[in-house]
């Protein structure tokens, strides 16, 4: 279908509003892509099933995903991935495991649509050992391995140890007096105490940082330095240990980058067909008859874009008994609406979209549908708007077939007198 025809009968607004149906980035890309098809059964079909399934078992329980290209090629080069970058990843497969258990219906009620959801790779160990492993982003679990829990438990004794030495000093009578404040601190990752800065030389030990106002200096008291050495030490063990789960981990999904990337595909080929779907479920849609017999017979059609409310249905019928339908009627009395609607219908209906019209509303696949519908005036090319209907006509004329469908608005007929 030749593009200016589609802006003309607002298809491109169709497709906006069904982007807003779609949550992932792929899903999205093929809304905004999405054209007419002369495979309109199969389309329908898929979009039938799907809005049965929502109405049986409710949303499609999907989310917004990440662009993995990237992650994917760094396993491929077997590079180690951070702990965000495993999160991501592994939200595909809890998005695949909850789709794969979202559709648990016979696929033979569901022949367009179950290949989709039986080819989902499922690797639920893997998913549950990352979320048990990997907190969120930030935070990797202290159970993630024997070592790491070690390790941590002896920071936790250590840091309690070096607390409770320079918790001795600051209450003590001999240096409370000293301080700034009787609070420990950590500054440069060290254990410190603040110590007023005309008494800086009373307290043996290592300047680590000095306040803005210059008043307080944060010392290292000499009495826990080889302990702060020890506790920065088992820091950088734990750091070690961290990226060996994180390189464990990565490992696992680099043997099935392959599997990663073909449910990506999947999700978001359900998440585009389950978009037609609940923008068809929210016009109240229906999937309309496909004959062969070259004729339009729409019931109660509306145009999806107007209000339920205040949108007026009609009834279209043409190709029967005749091939020709004049539309007449006052200004403001929807007769462009009326041309639209049909166009529009049939445009979406060719796309897969079920459309708002009774049921057993038949429709023909025409091979083009041609519209010449409001103001064609070109400034640029110095044509006055008559001339510019004219010459979309022309082109129409030209390129119709026996199997296209012309839309005209506003026809007249000009006559110069001699």
């Amino acid at each position: 279908m030749n593009k200016k025809y589609l802006d003309k009968l607002e298809y491109n607004s169709v497709l906006e509003v069904l982007c807003s149906f779609a949550k992932t980035y792929i899903g999205i890309n093929k809304c905004k892509a999405l054209v007419p098809s002369n495979n309109a059964n199969f389309l329908l079909n898929q979009t039938y099933e799907a809005y049965n399934l929502i109405c049986r078992n409710g949303n499609l329980p999907v989310s917004p995903i990440d662009n993995i290209d990237i992650l994917i090629k760094n396993l491929e080069s077997s590079f180690s991935l951070t702990a965000s970058d495993l999160l991501k990843l592994s939200h595909i497969l809890k998005t695949s495991r909850e789709l794969k258990e979202y559709f648990v219906f016979n696929t033979e009620n569901y022949p367009n649509i179950s290949e989709y959801f039986s080819m989902l790779y499922i690797n639920k160990s893997l998913e549950k050992e990352v979320s048990s492993k990997i907190l969120d982003e930030n935070t990797i679990s202290d159970t993630a391995s024997s070592k790491l829990n070690s390790i941590r438990k002896a920071e936790k004794n250590l840091g309690l140890e070096i607390k409770n030495k320079l918790n001795t000093i600051i209450h003590s009578a001999t240096y409370s007096k000293y301080l700034q404040d009787n609070v420990v601190t950590i500054k440069n990752e060290r254990y410190v105490v603040p110590v007023k800065e005309e008494f800086r030389g009373q307290i043996k030990g290592f300047i680590h940082d000095v306040s803005s106002s210059g008043s307080t200096v944060f010392i290292e008291p000499l009495s826990v330095f080889e302990l702060n050495n020890e506790l920065n030490n088992l820091k950088a063990d734990e750091q070690i240990e961290i990226l060996k789960i994180l390189e464990e981990l990565s490992k696992k999904f680099e043997a099935i980058t392959n599997e990663l990337k073909n449910n990506v595909k999947l999700i978001g080929e359900i998440d585009f067909i389950f978009a037609k779907a609940s923008f068809s479920k929210s016009i109240n849609g229906i999937k309309p008859e496909i004959n062969e017999m070259k004729y339009i017979n729409l019931i109660s059609a509306s145009h999806p874009l107007i209000d339920k409310n205040k949108v007026v249905p009609i009834d279209i019928s043409i190709g029967k008994n005749y091939s020709t339908l004049i539309i007449t009627g006052p200004n403001t009395g929807g007769k462009t609406v009326a041309l639209k609607t049909i166009g529009l219908l049939l445009l979406m209906a060719y796309s897969g979209l079920l459309i708002p019209a009774n049921e057993n509303s038949s429709i023909y696949i025409f091979d083009e549908i041609f519209a010449d519908i409001g103001d064609e005036q070109s400034i640029a090319e110095s044509l006055s708007t008559f001339s510019s209907h004219i010459l979309n006509i022309v082109e129409i004329t030209r390129k119709a077939t026996d199997n296209s469908l012309i839309l005209l608005d506003e026809l007249r007929i000009w006559y110069r007198p001699n």
